[in-house]
C-alpha cells in the first residue's frame, strides 16, 4: 500500500508537469485532499511529504532553507507545514533538478521574496520546452518568475542556522541537472531524484538521465555517508545507508539484465517482453514506474546515441 500511495503522488506530479501551466479544468488533478506533513530528521531539519518530491527543511534563527517545493497548488499547505516548525520566513529554495514536482512552487515562493537556487542546467531546462519521451509528453517552459535566480556549475555552500550546507552537482543521472544537498555537520543527505526509496525510479533519458548515471550518483552518496546518516530520497520514506545499498543492488541487477538482452540482439519490444526486471518486481515494482516501463527506460538509456 505504501508504494502505491507514493506512486499515485508521483503520477499527480508528472501530470502537472506534462499538462502545462494552464491545463483544461477537466484534466487538472485534484489536490484538495493532499496533506503536507513535517517529519523530524535531525535537530533543525525536517522532511515534508505531500504529493511530488520530498522537501527538505532547515529552520533556525537565520530563516528557512528549503530543498525543492513540490508544485504550485500546494504552496500554501507547504508554508503552513513549515510554520509548525518555524516562524521564520523561507529565505532560500534549492531545486535538486528541473521537474515540476520539485520546482512547481518556485513562482509562488519567489513572489514571497524567496531566493531560488539550482544548477545551471535546471534553469536551462526550465527556460525551454522539454519533451519526456517516456510519457510522450511535452513540458512547456516555466514562467519567468519560477526560474532559479542564482545558478552554479559544480558546488555551492550555505552557512545557515549553524549548518554547513554543501550542495553539489553530480554527473547526469536522473537528469543532466541533478544535485544532492549534504548537511555536513548534521550528517544528513538529501539525494533528490537520484534515489527513489522502495520503488523503481523514473530516469529521464530525454533530458540527460541514464541508468549508469544513477548508479554512479548512488555510489557518490554511499561514499560520503555512514550507517547513522538519515537519507532523504526524492520519493519514498526517509531512508538510510542500508536501504540505499539495496537500491543500488537493484539498479545494477536491472542494468545487467537489460544489457544482456541487448547483447542477445533483442529490440526494445522483445527486451520488455522478456521481463528482465522480474527478479526485482515484487519488491520494487509497486510504484509509479511499472516493470515494463522500467525495462523500456533502461533499454532506452543503454541504447541512446
Amino acid at each position: 500500500m505504501r508504494r502505491s500511495i507514493i506512486g499515485s503522488a508521483f503520477v499527480i506530479a508528472l501530470l502537472i508537469a506534462t499538462l502545462g501551466a494552464v491545463p483544461p479544468a477537466a484534466a487538472q488533478p485534484d489536490l484538495s485532499n493532499v496533506e503536507v506533513k513535517a517529519q523530524p530528521v535531525a535537530d533543525g531539519l525536517w522532511m515534508l511529504t505531500g504529493a511530488g518530491g520530498n522537501i527538505g527543511v532547515c529552520a533556525g534563527e537565520d530563516g528557512v532553507f528549503l530543498i525543492d517545493d513540490q508544485y504550485a497548488p500546494l504552496t500554501e499547505k507547504i508554508v503552513a507545514a513549515i510554520k509548525t516548525v518555524s516562524d521564520q520566513p523561507v529565505r532560500f529554495v534549492f531545486n535538486t533538478h528541473w521537474h515540476g514536482d520539485h520546482t512547481g512552487g518556485n513562482e509562488n515562493l519567489g513572489k514571497k521574496g524567496t531566493l531560488i537556487i539550482a544548477h545551471d542546467n535546471v534553469r536551462e531546462r526550465m527556460s525551454h520546452e522539454q519533451f519526456l519521451a517516456a510519457f510522450n509528453s511535452k513540458v512547456p517552459p516555466s514562467p519567468q518568475g519560477a526560474l532559479p535566480v542564482v545558478t552554479f556549475n559544480d558546488t555551492v555552500t550555505f552557512h545557515l542556522n549553524g549548518f554547513e550546507i554543501h550542495a553539489f552537482h553530480v554527473a547526469p543521472a536522473h537528469t543532466d541537472g541533478d544535485s544532492m544537498v549534504h548537511f555536513v555537520n548534521a550528517n544528513v543527505l538529501h539525494m533528490g531524484d537520484t534515489y527513489f526509496n522502495g520503488m523503481y525510479p523514473f530516469i529521464d533519458v530525454s533530458t540527460g538521465g541514464s541508468i549508469e548515471g544513477v548508479i554512479a550518483a548512488v555510489d557518490v552518496a554511499l561514499a560520503m555517508i555512514d550507517d547513522k546518516t538519515p537519507v532523504i530520497p526524492g520519493h519514498g520514506p526517509l531512508s538510510n545507508r542500508a536501504e540505499l545499498m539495496a537500491y543500488r543492488s537493484m539498479l545494477a541487477g536491472v542494468n545487467k539484465a537489460v544489457a544482456k538482452a541487448i547483447a542477445e540482439g533483442k529490440d526494445r519490444d522483445a527486451t520488455v517482453a522478456a521481463k528482465p526486471t522480474a527478479p526485482w518486481d515484487e519488491k520494487w515494482g509497486g510504484g509509479f514506474i511499472q516493470p515494463e516501463l522500467m525495462a523500456g527506460i533502461v533499454y532506452d538509456s543503454l541504447t541512446k546515441k
